[in-house]
């Protein structure tokens, strides 16, 4: 998931969880959650929706047929609860039947969308959602998930993914067209029907892509500024005002029956977002008790030793399993004579960057440590090993010229995109001086946040344009315990790349495609664990993406926040479960 969640457990600060959760006192209802950040969401969109920060507030006006329980404990959960299910389907209470490749889920009754009047999320809301995950103007960033377990879904996307972008295009295909492996049987009963066993594929169902969508979305083109002025919700908030790069309020929703959710307890009354701040005033805010919570920034690194000195209770650190930064190549670019799609040209910016000066600039070894291959420690598949090692993480910039001069490629120039949220303009400038030191020269591109993961990474034909050669990006596994699939698969199978794709270069590569699917095929976690292990190798013998930093991320929160628990997908507190003294 990009700047997304990951398998978390809670360090440094987990006393602090602890505490706050033993405490007897009785929570208090009422007031304003106030956030305060940087840059917008990316979409708003559930189709498209796949960012940490838009997740913030995804938790709180949309649901799913299961998902993730709050957690008062030091780490988070991995067990999935019933949302708008009833159950969560097993073998055992007969929800998984034929031989694992048939899936039924029972919708609750009493779970409204917030329309006028109120009407029951129904079976054929939760189809639709599966539908538009292809639709042509913002489609999701995870096709594979979908594409490689439901039948009929990847046919579905090639047709759907060929439709012209307009509201009226789109309900025509969805209208006329059946996605065979989701049917609704009944008004409150959906049935997938998969390609093959996929122990996994309720963690699919848990993710924020997988939430029902209303049949007044058919009228608007997805995510559009006039979809986005129009959202409807089926959670414990709703989207009151929202404007870009300024300004998001939601506040309750009158349609939602607190009875018919145990995820989420919407102790505050509104939920309100400021953007356009440093991380730097954001921190001072905290502090000071004049704002909340974080929506898109963590805690500066220079504001880190001293909270952590201290034993600040308010600081909490979490190893999230991220790859944040990694870099990406643009497989696709006509700069410099397509020197990234040069196996040497790769190799060389693998062995040339300072992976160390990164962690500096990024918190330091408190929050990073070096990372050299795709899957990070505590996902399925970790298999240590370093492709292009350098002493102490500095880089070689000698072997880096040695490649090149061989590529033919001396005195190439590339473009580094990246966002403007601190520390990647500064990350930025230590990747800049570390290949300049093996010959390469790099040109910094800065764009918002929400424009490099909204537009720029995820529109292939900027990618062709030569817009960028590098992008500093980051990414965690996109769910928790059997998460194999989470990583390899999204960013590196090049047989899902279009619009919206997380491959963001077009990696693709007829080998890695083969490993993906056999560990997706296996029968045990123990082949599966092996065939990603193998992907793994693959890629860096490709020089895929240049891993950099394993990262923990440092969360901070104001003292009047009360039952304070990490999201499992914003990587900041679940806004719907905190509480605020008044």
């Amino acid at each position: 998931m990009l700047a997304g969640g990951a398998l978390l457990a809670l360090v440094g600060g987990s006393a602090a969880i602890a505490r706050s959760s033993a405490k007897t006192d009785a929570p208090q209802r009422g007031g304003t959650l106030t956030l305060v950040g940087s840059g917008d969401v990316d979409h708003l969109d559930t189709s498209s929706i796949y960012s940490g920060v838009t997740y913030t507030i995804e938790r709180a006006f949309t649901r799913q047929l299961v998902t993730y329980p709050a957690s008062g404990t030091t780490t988070m959960p991995s067990n999935l609860v019933p949302d708008i299910a009833t159950t969560v389907p097993t073998v055992a209470n007969g929800g998984v039947t034929n031989g694992g490749k048939t899936y039924t889920y029972h919708l609750k009754n009493g779970v409204q969308w917030n329309t006028s009047p109120a009407r029951q999320v129904s079976a054929a809301d939760v189809v639709r959602g599966i539908e538009l995950l292809c639709n042509p103007a913002s489609p999701t960033g995870a096709p594979g998930y979908y594409e490689s377990t439901i039948v009929g879904m990847q046919a579905w996307c090639a047709k759907f993914l060929k439709v012209k972008p307009t509201a009226a295009a789109i309900e025509a295909f969805v209208s006329s067209h059946k996605l065979a492996g989701v049917k609704a049987t009944g008004p409150t009963t959906v049935v997938f029907h998969l390609t093959r066993a996929a122990s996994d594929f309720n963690n699919i169902m848990s993710l924020p892509f997988s939430s029902p969508a209303p049949a007044e979305y058919l009228s608007r083109v997805p995510d559009s500024a006039d979809f986005r002025s129009h959202t409807i919700s089926d959670g414990p908030y709703a989207i009151q005002t929202y404007r870009p790069n300024n300004q998001i309020v939601l506040v309750r929703n009158p349609a939602w029956k607190a009875a018919t959710d145990h995820v989420r307890k919407a102790y505050v009354d509104e939920i309100k977002i400021t953007e356009g701040q440093t991380s730097q005033a954001v921190q001072q805010q905290l502090q000071a008790g004049t704002a909340d919570m974080e929506w898109d920034s963590n805690v500066p690194p220079q504001s880190l030793p001293a909270l952590h000195a201290r034993h600040d209770p308010n600081l909490d650190i979490y190893e999230s399993g991220s790859l944040d930064p990694y870099m990406v190549f643009n497989f696709q670019s006509p700069n410099a004579g397509h020197a990234t799609s040069k196996l040497g040209v790769r190799q060389a910016v693998e062995y040339a960057v300072d992976k160390a000066g990164v962690i500096q600039v990024n918190g330091g070894p408190l929050l990073n440590a070096v990372q050299n291959q795709v899957i990070t420690p505590g996902s399925a598949g970790y298999a240590p090993f370093d492709p292009y090692p350098s002493a102490g993480g500095r880089g070689n910039a000698a072997k880096a010229r040695q490649l090149l001069a061989k590529a033919g490629a001396s005195g190439v120039t590339l473009k580094l995109m990246y966002d403007d949220v601190d520390p990647d303009p500064q990350i930025a400038q230590v990747i800049q001086a570390s290949l300049a030191k093996a010959g390469i020269k790099v040109e910094l591109h800065q764009v918002p946040q929400d424009a490099l993961y909204g537009k720029y990474m995820v529109t292939p034909s900027d990618a062709k344009s030569g817009s960028w050669d590098l992008a500093l990006v980051d990414w965690g596994p996109d769910w928790f315990g059997n998460n194999g699939r989470t990583t390899i698969q999204p960013l590196l199978d090049g047989s899902t790349y279009g619009p919206g794709s997380s491959d963001y270069g077009d990696y693709n590569s007829k080998a890695e495609t083969r490993l993906i699917n056999a560990a997706l095929a296996a029968s045990s976690s123990s082949a599966a664990n092996k065939a990603w292990a193998a992907a793994d190798r693959q890629a860096m013998r490709d020089a895929a993406i240049v891993p950099i930093d394993v990262h923990k991320h440092a969360v901070y929160h104001a003292s009047k926040v009360h039952n304070w628990f990490i999201d499992p997908y914003s990587r900041v507190g679940d806004v719907t479960n905190v509480w605020l003294s008044h």
